[in-house]
């Protein structure tokens, strides 16, 4: 894993955990939960569907967004937390706003005169897939996955104790 830093002078596990931190997450974390609270960041639905088309060897996740909705693509796998991690990775890549990165659109009139320069900067910043990238966004989901699997530790509400 790259641990070197970006310009901000941040390691991706640094940049991670201050996304992490930023997103004040709920005592109880479930992936219903932390869906909610990204779909909030995002500002649009997010849709998570099984993809046979990706093979679970190189590629386990697929993000793709568009103006009205969030979409992950997420291999078939016989394990749960296979999935999880999965949806988890791609839930990364969205809080760390990966698809923001600048294409100078100069470039992009040049290359692609038919296409919506938004929609090309999008699809180009994400297949640039570098190492930095990808490490943020694992140690995001790894963050994630410790959260949720902490919260399945403890009682669902004080009110419980109580029933």
């Amino acid at each position: 894993m790259n641990n070197k830093p970006d310009p901000s002078g941040q390691t991706p596990a640094e940049r991670a955990a201050s996304a992490f931190d930023s997103l004040e997450l709920p005592t109880h974390l479930s992936l219903e939960r932390l869906v909610k609270v990204v779909e909030g960041v995002r500002h649009r639905p997010i849709q998570i569907e099984a993809a046979g088309a990706l093979n679970g060897g190189s590629i386990c996740g697929l993000w793709l967004s568009t103006d009205e909705v969030e979409i992950i693509l997420h291999a078939i796998s016989p394990s749960g937390l296979h999935r999880q991690q999965f949806v988890l990775h791609e839930l990364g890549h969205m809080v760390l706003r990966h698809d923001e990165l600048v294409v100078p659109a100069d470039y992009i009139e040049v290359l692609f005169p038919n296409l919506p320069v938004g929609l090309v900067s999008r699809v180009l910043a994400r297949s640039g897939f570098t190492d930095d990238l990808e490490a943020a966004a694992e140690s995001l989901a790894d963050l994630f996955a410790a959260a949720i699997r902490n919260s399945d530790r403890e009682p669902r509400s004080f009110e419980r104790v109580f029933e």
